[in-house]
């Protein structure tokens, strides 16, 4: 498992589309970094991050559909 880092301070995040207006479990992306895809959940916006490489959030999102 390779180690991956990235500053998030400048990211924009967008929840999930699954994620509705009650306030319940949702996770937020964001878009900015090429090559990765940062998580994270969003009641917890201060918290850390989870990275996927592209390719493996790519699946990951396939397989959930």
């Amino acid at each position: 498992m390779q180690s991956r880092q990235a500053d998030l301070t400048s990211a924009t995040w967008r929840k999930s589309s699954h994620s509705n207006s009650d306030g319940g479990q949702c996770i937020e992306v964001s878009d900015d970094f090429p090559g990765v895809v940062p998580v994270r959940d969003s009641k917890r916006p201060d918290g850390p991050a989870v990275i996927f490489g592209t390719s493996a959030w790519t699946a990951f999102v396939s397989d959930m559909r």
